[in-house]
């Protein structure tokens, strides 16, 4: 287990206490002052926020509630909650599975989550995961809900796409451009390698649209939730063949593919790629090669050649890597 990656349960309150300082959850134990004294607003309105992290702690319970109900949680699922703050979506969660598992960067937060659970019903089912989701190893989990912290949303999403077992559905708050860029189409403005990336691996539908007034403190941004469905089995495709190609495709989105491939930097990539493949097969490269007409002859069998990876869709794109690969042509170094 990583360094960085601390387990709690919900019943182990000395873990709790040692988890944050006393006045970030609001304690009263004030040893070092008279007691007399009257507590400040900052100690008695629970931690700060730290808008570093992407701490936008969810208040609406109707947003809450919409969330929850995307997620269509069953009494025997296991439920990760990522970035769960102060618990407002946590403790809805609780009594609708088996097991709520979260990982929350700051201790202070686990600690608030930790007292409001304390000596209910619920107790037993939590277990907070203290560390930076990107770097904690993820259990078993059947549904994922997430209050993204929206300087991770691209990470956090591949990460969770990644992960095996597969899991059945997620539903996750993203920034609203972000979100609308997930579920784009070809042709739309924000249609790109993130959206061909996620839609190869996931269905995707925007399910809510929440105000920055519904956060606190408000972010500067507007969000969206937006429910993933990983596609079972996966695509029988070599991901990182296809992201290579996409890096290639939408670094200019809107010339032509033939323009694309064009480029020397592309096609001395791709002569690399080709000639190191037939080096560790054993394989003669032929005496006529030229990686130009090469390339133009893949393109041609597709007839892509005039066509712009703004306007493609999946389909397209898997027509192409195929085509390409066929060829002998790779986007990944061997």
């Amino acid at each position: 287990m990583p360094k960085e990656q601390r387990i709690f349960k919900a019943n182990m309150i000395a873990a709790r206490r040692s988890a944050a300082p006393t006045a970030a959850v609001g304690s009263s134990d004030r040893t070092h002052k008279d007691r007399s004294e009257k507590p400040s607003a900052a100690s008695t309105a629970g931690p700060l926020f730290n808008k570093d992290l992407g701490q936008h702690i969810l208040k609406n319970p109707l947003v809450v509630d919409g969330i929850i109900e995307k997620a269509n949680l069953k009494p025997t699922d296991v439920v990760l909650e990522i970035g769960p703050g102060t618990g407002n979506v946590s403790v809805k969660i609780l009594p609708k599975c088996k097991k709520l598992i979260v990982v929350e960067m700051d201790p202070r937060m686990a600690a608030e989550l930790l007292k409001r659970v304390q000596g209910t019903a619920e107790q037993k089912k939590l277990e907070i995961i203290v560390g930076d989701f990107l770097k904690v190893d993820l259990p078993y989990f059947d549904v994922c809900i997430s209050n993204t912290p929206y300087q991770i949303s691209a990470a956090l999403t591949f990460k969770l796409l990644q992960h095996r077992p597969l899991w059945r559905c997620a539903v996750l708050m993203f920034q609203r451009e972000f979100a609308l860029g997930l579920v784009a189409k070809p042709g739309d403005p924000l249609y790109g390698r993130l959206a061909a990336n996620v839609q190869l691996l996931s269905k995707v539908d925007h399910v809510m649209k929440v105000g920055k007034n519904n956060f606190r403190p408000p972010p500067q941004v507007e969000s969206s939730v937006v429910r993933v469905e990983p596609r079972q089995p996966p695509p029988p495709i070599d991901f990182n063949e296809w992201d290579g190609m996409l890096r290639v495709l939408f670094g200019r989105k809107n010339k032509t593919i033939g323009a694309i491939f064009k480029t020397q930097t592309t096609l001395d990539m791709l002569e690399h790629n080709y000639k190191t493949l037939c080096a560790v097969n054993g394989t003669d490269i032929p005496m006529d090669f030229n990686v130009k007409e090469s390339i133009q002859n893949v393109l041609n069998s597709v007839n892509m050649a005039d066509s712009r990876p703004a306007k493609l869709d999946n389909d397209d794109y898997m027509k192409l890597l195929s085509a390409f690969i066929d060829a002998g042509f790779r986007f990944t170094a061997a």
